[in-house]
């Protein structure tokens, strides 16, 4: 099991990961939505904001979240870190029911290309 600072890499590398895409993926990426990621394993969740293909002041709460955010991600500590390792498909993840992605439709339309 990823510990929380693991998980707060992960999810700066996955910006970092965002800032350095192009075409379609940049596109579907610059939203300016609010952002959770629980995570289960670790009775976490991260929030933050999606803006300009960047995700933005995160901060690090015990428990399920505060607000409900325009995009909700859901998944374990080792997903996390093995979808932005490159070891986990987010599609496969997903699919399988091992990843929760909750949005919007426009949005979920336009989050289509990241997987």
């Amino acid at each position: 099991m990823a510990n929380a600072e693991e998980c707060r890499t992960a999810l700066e590398q996955l910006s970092r990961n965002l800032v350095k895409s192009t075409g379609d993926v940049r596109k579907a990426a610059a939203l300016d939505r609010s952002l959770t990621c629980r995570i289960t394993d670790l009775d976490l969740t991260f929030s933050g904001r999606l803006r300009d293909g960047r995700i933005e002041d995160v901060t690090e709460a015990p428990g399920p979240p505060a607000e409900k955010a325009e995009i909700r991600l859901t998944m374990s500590s080792d997903d996390l870190v093995a979808v932005v390792g490159g070891e986990l498909s987010f599609a496969a993840a997903w699919a399988g029911g091992r990843i929760r992605l909750e949005a919007g439709f426009r949005d979920l339309l336009r989050l289509r290309t990241l997987l």
